[in-house]
């Protein structure tokens, strides 16, 4: 809970208060709703406050679910003037919104924000250190500037004046596609901005956004939605409602079609729902095959940056080390590696790892993990240093390396909001139908029979075919789901000659 309380075992009192005048001039921030890109401050607000000093920073107004209904009426006028501008020129919003997003001062409420305010405030409240939330601000600027290169992987290719018209030709062949939404709900994460540029590609796409941010990480879409708006794109296609799980669930059920990112708990009710597309638990894994085992130090390198970059905290980070041997000695290289990277204070300019906003969550989950070892499972790092670590007044985990001896295993899939993965030894001819859902799977092999099977496999979302990190995107393929298949319908359509 926010409202947890703390005394920083590295700062006095004086130096906290510092801290927060640094940050906000000495007033409390108040950030509203916008409400079809207009701002709209409720008598219903929550403070969100600073992970180290528990010094509220934010008021954030919520929208109810009353609310939330009744703007949702209007969402198809205020779709009209979207449509009424064409891809080429939302593309050049898209562009412009780019270097507004990183350069630009932007409202933020009664406040302006500076590029400089956001990277404090985003790590302040999430826990993530400074120097990733600024290259989480380089992850969004690229999706924004190579737009046209992104909706061109997610159409292959398509002409898409399609959606200005209505109506085209493809070899010598009437087109059409239909729209699915009235608008694109979001009910957005709190574990880092990068997860954001997912979602930028509806603009484009003529599909207004509601977007729900999540409770620790405000800041993001509301700067997107400025960053556009001040871009010249149309403020009624962008709606921002912090809210509770009542008004999450009408956007949901009144959108058309939705993203809905979060853990195995909150998604499980919407996973039969065709307009609700899941952004859950990743479970990314590397796997190397047979014919590469025995140069699997080449890879070690790798292995560590798909685990740790980001400080673990996404889905397409490793969370498992799949291997047909050897993996006892990687296990013990990857701990060795990983305990290297320690907690640091968040404007440290080498911290690697985020700090949890609730300090009651690293314990319990150390203490999880704890009860699952034994002789099946082994931490390979702990002996270098204790997982839970307090550095700033903020509590981190370090990172944790495991290794199992089954797939079978409840640690072998499991996945944690730090630098966590597990090495499992399991037969080739056994691998791709154990490694169960996955996001990621970066193969190393040149197994043509593993390939095949990796190819057919419906577990696996993504396949990195090769030495190539998980983490490591290319913006012109979808990345988990294609939004603009869920957004959009092909439409059989025939003319009379004539």
């Amino acid at each position: 809970p926010m409202g947890w309380r703390r005394e920083s075992a590295s700062a006095e009192p004086d130096e906290r208060i510092g801290r927060r005048r640094r940050l906000l001039g000495n007033s409390m921030i108040n950030l509203p709703l916008l409400r079809a890109g207009q701002p709209y401050t409720s008598l219903d607000t929550i403070e969100v406050s600073h992970v180290a000093t528990d010094e509220p920073l934010v008021s954030v107004s919520q929208a109810n679910r009353g609310l939330i209904a009744r703007d949702l009426l209007s969402m198809d006028k205020n779709r009209k003037a979207l449509q009424a501008c064409s891809v080429a020129e939302l593309l050049a919003i898209c562009k412009k919104a780019a270097e507004l997003f990183s350069n630009a001062e932007l409202p933020l409420g009664d406040h302006t924000q500076t590029p400089d305010d956001y990277i404090a405030q985003v790590s302040a409240t999430t826990g993530l250190p400074q120097s990733l939330a600024r290259a989480n601000i380089a992850k969004i600027h690229l999706v924004f500037d190579e737009m046209a290169a992104v909706l061109d992987g997610l159409t292959r290719g398509l002409d898409l004046a399609v959606l200005d018209t209505g109506q085209n030709t493809q070899d010598g062949r009437p087109l059409s596609y239909v729209s699915l939404a009235r608008a694109l709900g979001c009910i957005l994460p709190s574990n880092s901005p990068g997860v954001h540029s997912l979602w930028l590609p509806a603009i484009p796409l003529k599909t207004p956004l509601v977007l729900k941010p999540g409770r620790e990480e405000p800041w993001t879409p509301y700067r997107i939605a400025q960053a556009l708006i001040a871009a010249g794109c149309p403020p009624q296609a962008l709606s921002y409602y912090p809210t509770d799980h009542g008004g999450s669930s009408e956007i949901l059920l009144r959108s058309g079609r939705s993203l809905l990112f979060g853990g195995g708990v909150t998604v499980e009710p919407w996973l039969q729902d065709p307009g609700v597309q899941i952004h859950g638990p990743g479970r990314s894994k590397i796997i190397i095959g047979p014919d590469k085992i025995d140069r699997w130090e080449d890879y070690l390198d790798l292995m560590v940056a798909s685990i740790a970059a980001n400080g673990g905290r996404s889905c397409i980070n490793a969370s498992g080390v799949w291997v047909p041997s050897r993996s006892q000695e990687i296990a013990e290289a990857l701990g060795e590696r990983l305990s290297q990277i320690h907690a640091r204070p968040l404007d440290d300019p080498e911290a690697q790892l985020a700090a949890f906003a609730n300090p009651i969550v690293p314990h319990n989950l150390s203490t999880i993990i704890d009860a699952q070892l034994g002789g099946a499972a082994q931490d390979m790092a702990r002996a270098k240093s204790e997982r839970v670590a307090q550095v700033g007044g903020c509590t981190f985990l370090n990172p944790t390396v495991v290794h199992v001896d089954s797939c079978e295993h409840p640690l072998a899939n499991a996945e944690y909001l730090f630098p966590f993965a597990s090495v499992v030894e399991v037969a080739q001819d056994e691998l791709v139908e154990r490694i169960g859902p996955t996001l990621v799977v970066t193969a190393i092999t040149e197994e043509q029979k593993l390939i095949q099977q990796l190819l057919a496999s419906p577990h696996v979302e993504r396949l990195n075919l090769g030495p190539i990190p998980t983490n490591k995107l290319s913006w012109d393929q979808p990345h988990e789901g294609n939004l603009f298949d869920f957004l959009y319908q092909q439409r059989a359509l025939q003319r009379m000659a004539g």
